[in-house]
């Protein structure tokens, strides 16, 4: 596990309690940086590894809500000489605090050009990788498609009880959505095909595999960033599950293939509820809740309910997964 160096910026005042705090979870260095009378004063802190979410918590605590201060977080690559550090700690997997997890989540919730100009741009290549039934550049299209960030965000903001990212994160994933399904459509009615490649009827069939896949796939996805590890390829595996169904239904849409368009868009349902539901799950055995008490039990609320409503709508497309093939 990783060291951060957390920089606490308040009033003079609050230092000796930062100190103290910082000593009672067996920093690893704590260090005061002189200030001008009347301006902020920075405490700089080493903390444990296992430690850091904790001790984060405790010094927003002791802050309180009276502003002006601030708290600065920053992975450390290395120190001359050497922290020593259990064997555990060091052994242990990297794993981000809730605050770098927000800060990273909540811009993948935005929608703006960029967002938009990506999904246009991987729902063209992958409609042409799907009508030449061609996987590489299908995979060519999931890796610029940018649908790993909202789906992620609704089931860690459905953990914390924020409403508000879960809003924010909803809106963008389904403008993503209905972005790639509208060019698809587009694109379908410009370049409407004598025959359906094997790559698009593959998304128009819904399976217990597919369930399988798009569990994984969200699943892979949140431990990805409570890891601290790379989230491009856990990215594909998310844009598996969305891109390539999405794309499918609005060609099949603009071909007027309604019946094929149907399964792809129950394809596309299970999808978006299985990596929400999985994802949703890590965030919860990775130990992520709010700092107050107050706050958890609202999270705690939250998480109910959208755990029950994921596993209802899981249960009703499995039902009608056996019903198709029965």
């Amino acid at each position: 596990m990783p060291l951060r160096q957390i920089e606490v910026f308040a009033a003079p005042g609050h230092m000796d309690t930062m100190a103290a705090i910082a000593q009672s979870f067996d920093a690893l260095n704590v260090s005061t940086g002189a200030a001008a009378p009347d301006q902020p004063q920075s405490c700089r802190i080493v903390a444990r590894p296992e430690k850091q979410q904790e001790l984060i918590d405790q010094i927003q605590g002791a802050l309180g809500k009276e502003k002006p201060w601030r708290i600065t977080i920053m992975p450390i690559e290395a120190t001359i000489p050497e922290l020593e550090q259990p064997a555990e700690a060091r052994r242990s997997p990297e794993q981000a605090t809730r605050e770098e997890l927000y800060a990273e989540i909540d811009r993948g919730a935005r929608i703006d050009s960029t967002f938009l100009q990506l999904v246009v741009v991987s729902t063209v290549v992958a409609v042409i990788g799907l009508l030449e039934n061609s996987v590489a550049i299908v995979i060519g299209a999931m890796l610029i498609a940018p649908l790993f960030g909202p789906n992620v965000a609704m089931a860690f903001g459905s953990t914390l009880g924020d409403g508000d990212l879960v809003l924010r994160a909803a809106l963008t994933n389904a403008a993503g959505v209905a972005v790639s399904v509208v060019c698809a459509a587009v694109v379908g009615l410009a370049m409407p095909g004598d025959s359906v490649s094997g790559e698009l009827l593959s998304r128009t069939t819904l399976g217990y595999e597919n369930i399988l896949l798009a569990l994984a796939s969200g699943a892979a996805g949140a431990l990805s960033l409570t890891t601290q590890l790379p989230s491009t390829l856990t990215g594909v595996m998310v844009a598996v599950a969305l891109l390539p169904p999405a794309t499918t239904l609005g060609y099949m849409v603009g071909t007027g293939q309604l019946r094929l368009a149907a399964g792809a868009a129950a394809l596309l349902a299970v999808n978006i509820v299985c990596v929400n539901l999985s994802a949703q799950l890590v965030f919860l055995t990775k130990g992520i809740k709010p700092r107050t008490w107050i706050e958890r039990r609202a999270a705690q609320q939250s998480a109910r309910l959208s755990l029950a409503i994921a596993c209802g709508l899981l249960a009703l497309l499995i039902g009608i997964v056996y019903w198709r093939q029965n």
